[in-house]
């Protein structure tokens, strides 16, 4: 009955009271308006939206659940339950600048699936459910779930579901953790809320290589030092210049190289990147400095044996960010690829050995001409440190340019040590060329010198020198191969069976899949077909089910539950007319298999178990699940199984397996199961 009809009901019935004990009332109680008014419905409460401080990325989770922040190394924590139980429901997101030699690698690069697969499995009693894994370029994650046993003696198991992210050279973990028995009340708001990360509009400021463009800034390897009243040698000291006015002192990074230098190249990451000027005739690793961070380090990178007697004595940047090292005597020729770590020799003898002029700068006792730079059209600019003429060569086809080109403003005295192909504030192009006690900017169309600035400096470094393009990363193209990987497992103790029989098609029971002695296997697949596989171990209630082959590896263990009295099993697909004991025929396959089990096993005896949600009458309920049950007993009787073996009854909604709030987990309390009571 409606709300208005029931108002209208209990009105006449109090009217007709009144009627006869005061007529004159109920004069004027029809003489004024009678206002009926819905009772508003109640609001459900929306998920909350948390942020990070730099608006970068997002989550939102439930509003009942509980945030605290900075919390065992989390950036945040979202807690489903007090957070003083002994074991309370939580998530959490944590966020995590890579190391630097990781920074630049993809999650799939790193091990990604492999590694976290390996940390699972090393977990007591692990059961792997999902496990997958994405590469999109400048983003790649994995996502897992899983059970293990928290400690030997605990008596319930964990379940965590999570994401891990690599994106900016940033590590994102978010991740849900819960006792499986909490699974019915928060399992399902952790899923959302891992899968509700994303990044905003407003990325981290990334800290990979290929996504950083290059400030005005330049930098200079100071050669002196002004020391207790005198000069003295440095070579370890840095300048740091705003490009477009060198005329401003600059800022000093004082002794931040741990060795004397020569070569100094600026990256894209504006870094900067140096190695010793000692020659060691040996490998060499390349040292990376911050001067945002006053902080340096040696790289992985190792610069090949340059040769006895000789030492690095240049480094430039090209347009692309790639890093090149010169040794003294120009025979040598490295290129440096931050993108990957890459140390490529370019060449091993001098190319201006080929040039006409060859001999007036390469006899005996002749200046360096190793100093060098680049620019935007594949030409190297040397400069020859006797009297600072240029010289040119073609990186393309290592060709040198068949004159010198001597510049005018220059002092006679010698010593010029390093060149610079910067942009101005407008996009013009400079040069600058490190002198004898100062820096000067080259006009090259005029090929004349001006004096910028006092100083003497090894080696200059910017990176601005063209107009720097983000450097773009296609995607990788996604996976035209699938492979399923997992273990065969005791559904009791969750330990390998290595014994077990599996078998995998895309019709009937299809090929025997190998499994190894650790109880795992793996199977190919096509991407987007479903195969259907059948594992089984005497002793053991087999499995029927499916895999449907997804883009690239994926992990899933396989349960067999062993067959002991008590064991109880769950028949899957087992359905009803909604609110009638009358099964659908898409039940037919589930219950044929368990008319199979107990023909394989004569002694078995089982009870039949119906079960309902809570919502009705509790004792309808029961009656529903009780005809359920014998109606499944009924199936089995009639396809040969004797009815003494098999027991039935009704528990209503008594014994959920999920949440009765909400009609996506109330419908996995409306089950029928089987336990296994005898065996003989």
């Amino acid at each position: 009955m409606g709300f208005y009809a029931l108002k209208t009901v209990l009105l006449t019935s109090k009217l007709s009271f009144l009627l006869l004990v005061n007529p004159c009332l109920v004069l004027v109680l029809l003489m004024c308006p009678v206002v009926l008014v819905a009772q508003p419905a109640r609001k459900a409460l929306l998920p909350t939206v948390y942020t990070n401080a730099g608006a970068n990325y997002q989550l939102t989770y439930p509003p009942t659940w509980k945030v605290r922040k900075n919390v065992a190394g989390a950036e945040a924590a979202f807690y489903a339950g007090a957070a003083s139980e002994p074991q309370p429901a939580v998530a959490t997101l944590t966020v995590q600048p890579l190391p630097d030699t990781q920074k630049d690698l993809p999650i799939t690069t790193f091990g990604g699936q492999d590694s976290v697969w390996r940390s699972i499995v090393r977990l007591p009693q692990a059961q792997v459910l999902r496990l997958e894994q994405r590469d999109l370029g400048r983003y790649s994650e994995v996502s897992y779930d899983y059970t293990y046993v928290p400690a030997p003696a605990s008596p319930t198991r964990t379940h965590v579901v999570g994401r891990r992210i690599r994106r900016n050279g940033y590590d994102i973990k978010v991740e849900y953790q819960g006792a499986t028995s909490q699974d019915s009340m928060y399992l399902a708001a952790g899923q959302e809320l891992v899968k509700s990360f994303a990044f905003t509009g407003k990325p981290l400021p990334s800290r990979r290589y290929a996504d950083q463009l290059c400030d005005n800034k330049m930098f200079g390897i100071a050669a002196t030092r002004y020391h207790n009243g005198q000069w003295e040698d440095d070579c370890r000291t840095i300048h740091e210049f705003a490009s477009n006015d060198l005329t401003v002192a600059p800022k000093i990074h004082r002794e931040v190289l741990p060795f004397q230098s020569y070569a100094l190249a600026k990256g894209f990451d504006n870094c900067l990147y140096s190695v010793t000027k000692a020659p060691t005739d040996a490998p060499e690793l390349v040292y990376r400095y911050n001067p945002a961070t006053r902080q340096g380090g040696f790289t992985t990178w190792r610069l090949p044996a340059q040769g006895p007697d000789v030492s690095w004595i240049s480094a430039a940047t090209d347009e692309r960010g790639d890093l090149y090292f010169m040794s003294s005597d120009a025979n040598k020729l490295v290129r440096v690829s931050p993108y990957d770590g890459s140390v490529t020799p370019i060449w091993a003898a001098d190319p201006l050995r080929r040039a006409p002029f060859y001999p007036q700068i390469g006899y005996s006792g002749a200046g360096s001409h190793g100093n060098f730079c680049l620019d935007d059209a594949n030409t190297m600019y040397l400069v020859y440190s006797t009297d600072g003429s240029l010289l040119k060569i073609d990186l393309k086809n290592q060709k040198p340019n068949p004159e010198m080109m001597a510049l005018s403003g220059l002092p006679e005295r010698g010593g010029y040590s390093d060149l610079l192909m910067q942009n101005d504030e407008r996009g013009r192009r400079r040069m600058y060329l490190a002198g004898p006690k100062g820096v000067y900017k080259v006009d090259l169309a005029r090929r004349q010198a001006t004096l910028m600035r006092k100083g003497t400096y090894t080696d200059l470094a910017g990176c601005n020198l063209f107009s720097v393009v983000r450097r773009m990363i296609a995607p990788p193209p996604v996976p035209t191969t699938a492979a399923w990987r997992g273990r065969v497992l005791n559904a009791l103790t969750y330990q390998p069976l290595p014994q077990a029989q599996l078998r995998m098609g895309l019709s009937g029971f299809g090929k025997m899949v190998k499994i190894n002695p650790k109880g795992a296997f793996s199977h190919p697949g096509t991407p987007g077909l479903t195969y259907t596989y059948h594992a089984q171990l005497n002793g053991y209630i087999a499995t029927d089910s499916t895999w449907t082959a997804v883009p690239g590896p994926s992990v899933q263990d396989v349960l067999l539950r062993p067959l002991s009295v008590g064991t109880t099993v769950q028949l899957a697909n087992v359905q009803f007319e909604q609110g009638q004991a009358v099964l659908l025929p898409s039940s037919f396959a589930a219950l044929d298999k368990l008319v199979s089990l107990l023909n394989d096993n004569p002694g078995m005896t089982i009870e039949l178990r119906g079960h309902t949600d809570n919502v009705g009458d509790p004792a309808k309920n029961v009656l529903l699940s009780q005809q359920r049950a014998t109606t499944v007993k009924g199936y089995l009787v009639r396809k040969g199984i004797a009815e003494a073996r098999i027991a039935d009854t009704g528990l209503g909604g008594a014994q959920p397996t999920a949440s009765n709030a909400q009609e996506v987990t109330r419908k996995l309390n409306r089950r029928v199961e089987f336990r296994v009571t005898g065996l003989q």
